[in-house]
């Protein structure tokens, strides 16, 4: 009955729990950031290039 108490009683599982989901919400959130900045971020880069090769071939 003691051995059930100590493990009653321990909380480093429950902790582990905690941080594991903790990591997936950041990853949600990281992977649901990228996918909002994903498209303007490419269109930004590609406005980018577009307008070196432009001045490349311009001058």
């Amino acid at each position: 009955m003691n051995l059930f108490k100590k493990f009653a009683a321990d909380e480093s599982g429950a902790t582990a729990i905690e941080y594991g989901l903790i990591a997936a919400l950041m990853a949600v959130v990281v992977i649901t950031a990228i996918g909002l900045i994903g498209g303007p971020l490419q269109q930004a880069f590609q406005n980018i290039g577009n307008t070196l090769t432009g001045a490349g071939t311009g001058g």
